[in-house]
């Protein structure tokens, strides 16, 4: 220690190390704080501070009139700076184990010309003075106190939200039946932990949404992959096997974009009643019909206790907000309120009520129906692109509903897809993989490079640029 140039913090520091590495034994007794503060040239309340912080935590005592003594302490390893004894491999739970080597979605790239990344929203259409007006008349409204609130989430949005669904998906539910999420991914971990235990099965779309696949999956079940035609998930494989959850996207199957009609729907209905099954109906991002009408919701089509529904704003207003939605069969609620008060005790306060308002108000379909017109357009220059470009070198799936497209490049095989998005990125458009979405032991594996391209995060402008770009590196 340099003399004159240390706190009361540096000492503690100092004595500490030189206790847990033994320099100081138990039973050792300090300098006294008058004898250390001369040798370090502080003042004597300087140490005094150290030594009253070093009593605080249990590494000495003192009594009036003696020197401070060491305490024995249960060690198991001494822990000092610069320590080479290697670390001990850490005990996972089964839990951890199972997630540990998980794929994660793909990182964000450098993309000066156009990022096709799927999944994102552009900044200029978030309604920022509305939003901001809303936030402003939650923060402002009166509390008797601050205090946790329901877990199941803000009455005033479960009945605002209870009205929305009715209007826009013929859903019919209480407001008892809505718990609010933080976002669609923890609806998705709360039926996980709620409906599937270790060597369960589930039913899940080939191909998927990864991260719904990897959330059942980290419980301890085991996948059951159904492949997705024109019409969504083959229902006709789904006799024969069992399974305690069927998860699917059936208003616009990620990622092909199929819708999947009335009469598959009730096959799955069918199917989960036989089998005393629930099935999950992630709907996230339904608002986006373009050229066909809107299909009846699975919750809505007959007896929902088997169906459980899920929706988010993320599509609608931006991922950060971390809002979600789930309609829960009767019998289902009082373990998903509890389970979700484990979980966060519940979503926040402020952003819920900011949503109520913005819903009674009017203001969120509004909202929806100009990013619509405006994602509709962006869709037509993409897709009005590519094909002037690349005319019937290519085939587009998925194109009259959602936020992405699939594209397959017929002229280029599967393995040439390493050479061929690594070129993409060098010269400035990032595009995604549509296999990686395709389960391990599937047989339906693309022939061809296949490419998720989303839309809704770019200018006219940049699409037209990246389709260009592509053609280019293609042609190359």
């Amino acid at each position: 220690m340099k003399r004159g140039q240390i706190g009361s913090k540096g000492i503690y520091e100092q004595l500490k190390i030189q206790i847990l590495d033994k320099t100081y034994s138990p039973g050792d007794r300090l300098p006294s704080s008058r004898a250390l503060a001369d040798e370090l040239g502080v003042s004597r309340t300087t140490v005094t501070v150290a030594y009253e912080q070093l009593m605080a935590e249990g590494f000495i005592s003192a009594r009036p009139g003696a020197r401070a003594q060491v305490m024995p302490l249960a060690l198991p390893v001494a822990i000092r700076k610069g320590s080479d004894r290697r670390k001990q491999a850490v005990s996972f739970s089964d839990f951890a184990k199972s997630i540990v080597e998980m794929a994660e979605p793909p990182a964000k790239m450098k993309c000066p010309v156009a990022d096709f990344r799927y999944g994102a929203l552009a900044v200029t259409d978030f309604p920022v003075n509305p939003w901001k007006k809303a936030l402003g008349m939650a923060l402002g409204s009166r509390r008797e106190t601050l205090s946790y609130d329901d877990p199941q989430g803000n009455l005033r949005l479960r009945t605002a939200l209870q009205a929305y669904l009715w209007r826009s998906k013929a859903i019919q539910c209480s407001a008892e039946q809505i718990l609010i999420v933080s976002g669609s991914q923890q609806g998705l971990d709360l039926c996980s932990r709620i409906l599937l235990t270790p060597e369960d099965r589930f039913v899940i779309e080939n191909p998927c949404y990864v991260m719904a696949m990897n959330t059942f999956a980290a419980s301890g079940a085991k996948p059951v992959s159904i492949d997705v035609d024109a019409e969504g998930m083959q229902t006709s494989a789904l006799p024969g096997v069992k399974a305690r959850l069927a998860y699917v996207t059936p208003s616009h199957q990620f990622p092909l974009g199929s819708v999947m009609g009335v009469a598959r729907r009730m096959e799955l209905l069918q199917w989960a009643s036989v089998n005393n099954a629930f099935v999950v109906e992630d709907d996230y991002d339904s608002e986006y019909r373009y050229d066909i009408k809107p299909v009846p919701s699975l919750y809505g089509l007959r007896d929902e206790s088997q169906v459980i529904y899920l929706g988010t704003v993320s599509k609608t207003l931006a991922p950060f907000l971390r809002i979600g939605y789930m309609v829960i069969p009767k019998d289902l609620i009082a373990v998903f309120r509890k389970a979700k008060m484990l979980a966060d005790r519940h979503s926040s306060l402020l952003e819920q009520e900011a949503f109520a308002e913005f819903l009674e108000s009017g203001q969120y379909e509004r909202h929806i129906r100009r990013i619509r017109r405006k994602n509709s357009q962006r869709r037509d220059v993409l897709v009005e692109t590519l094909q002037r470009r690349f005319s019937d070198r290519i085939e587009i799936q998925g194109d009259n509903a959602g936020l992405h497209i699939v594209v397959w490049l017929k002229d280029l095989p599967e393995k040439m897809e390493p050479y061929f998005l690594e070129s993409a990125q060098k010269s400035g458009v990032g595009v995604y993989s549509v296999k990686r979405l395709y389960t391990s032991k599937s047989v339906q594996k693309p022939r061809c490079v296949g490419l998720v391209m989303g839309y809704s995060a770019l200018t006219e402008k940049q699409i037209v640029a990246g389709v260009d770009v592509l053609y280019k590196v293609v042609s190359s």
